[in-house]
This record gives structure tokens, C-alpha cells and sequence, in this order.
């Protein structure tokens, strides 16, 4: 995201979210909520209402698109699949999500700016 769109981003665990992140969420702070179906599916969902009450527009990536509809301002959703498989799917929605915006804020997506693409120098 930050690479290509400019934009300040972030990726926390979920567990973390009340260690400091959640002070920084605003109604201008778009959050990107992996839920995937699992035995902590329950509790991201209640980071994601933490966030909701302050405002924030909530984006969900998942594969159990039903269960999570109605705690996320839009979905994007991943095919079932093998459990292990499905962050990388995830990913791949995230990484098409980078390429939208940044694309839409008309940055050059195919050469950001002050980014090497190899150590040259040591």
C-alpha cells in the first residue's frame, strides 16, 4: 500500500489492535479486516466493532463472506479453500486493493518514486 499509493499504512495483528493502534482510529481511517473462517474468526469481529464505534470505515477480506456482511462497510471476498492457502488468496486481494487506489489517486504504479527494487549499495 504504501509503496504505490503514497498513503501511510500499517498491518497489525489482531491481537494487538488495543496495544495502541486503536488510539490512532478515526472516521478517516479506512481499516482492512482479515477474517477468515477459523477459531479467532469471533474475536476479529470484535475488533471490528471496536473500530466501527469510532467511526472507521471497515473493509473485509474473507472467506466466509456471510458471516461478516453485516460487521463490514464493504467485503471482499476469497475463494474456500485449502485453510492454509487462504491468506495467500487474502493477500492477493490486498495487493489488487494497493493497485485500485493508487491507480484512482493516479500514482505511477509501475515505477514508484525512491523505491530500489535491489540492494546496490552497502
Amino acid at each position: 500500500m504504501k509503496e504505490i499509493t503514497y498513503k501511510h499504512a500499517e498491518g497489525f495483528a489482531a491481537g494487538e489492535l488495543k496495544h495502541g493502534p486503536l488510539a490512532l482510529v478515526t472516521e478517516r481511517t479506512p481499516v482492512f479486516a482479515l477474517l477468515t473462517a477459523g477459531s479467532r474468526l469471533e474475536k476479529t469481529l470484535g475488533n471490528v466493532r471496536e473500530v466501527q464505534a469510532r467511526g472507521a470505515p471497515v473493509i473485509a477480506v474473507t472467506d466466509v463472506p456471510d458471516r461478516v456482511r453485516h460487521s463490514a462497510d464493504h467485503v471482499l471476498e476469497v475463494p474456500s479453500t485449502h485453510p492454509h492457502l487462504t491468506p495467500i488468496l487474502a493477500n492477493i486481494q490486498l495487493q489488487l486493493a494497493s493497485y485500485w487506489i493508487a491507480n484512482r489517486l493516479e500514482r505511477s504504479i509501475d515505477k514508484p518514486r525512491n523505491l530500489a527494487k535491489s540492494v546496490t549499495v552497502e
